[in-house]
């Protein structure tokens, strides 16, 4: 076998579900390499003393680095494995507090919306999605709309 399927299909999800991921913590190491892949050398990434003079006191993890690894997470958990078929929007995404090297996330998808999809068979997820840190904060939220395999 090249490939199994062991995530969810379509008529598996239910309304209210929720998923929630294992935490990772943020390193410094995760700043660099998006520092380097992104080309995002903003100052308050990557200079510890003009962070200094921010109202943050010290360097933050990028947001969309943040947001690039809670995909990653959720990805993880399973749900998706083999039968998610395209990441078709991101809508209403707030950064709401700031990240730091040191700080441990993990995420929480909520099934909000299930609708057939008139592309063959598949059919549309909709998540509402929060990043959280240690201290329980919600540091990033919004809403995420998948694609999935059917099996109708």
């Amino acid at each position: 076998m090249i490939f199994k399927k062991t995530g969810k299909y379509f008529e598996d999800f239910k309304m209210g579900e929720v998923f929630e991921t294992s935490g990772r913590t943020i390193t410094e190491t995760d700043i660099v390499n998006f520092t380097t892949f992104s080309g995002d050398f903003n100052a308050i990434h990557t200079n510890e003393e003009f962070a200094k003079t921010t109202i943050f006191k010290r360097r933050i993890a990028q947001g969309a680095a943040v947001f690039s690894i809670l995909t990653g997470l959720l990805y993880r958990e399973g749900f998706m494995e083999g039968t998610v078929i395209a990441f078709l929007e991101v809508s209403d995404w707030k950064f709401l507090i700031p990240v730091f090297a040191g700080d441990t996330i993990y995420g929480r998808a909520t099934v909000e919306k299930l609708h057939k999809s008139s592309k063959g068979k598949t059919g549309i997820v909709t998540f509402f999605v929060e990043t959280i840190n240690q201290k329980e904060e919600i540091i990033q939220k919004g809403t995420f709309v998948l694609m999935f395999e059917s099996r109708e």
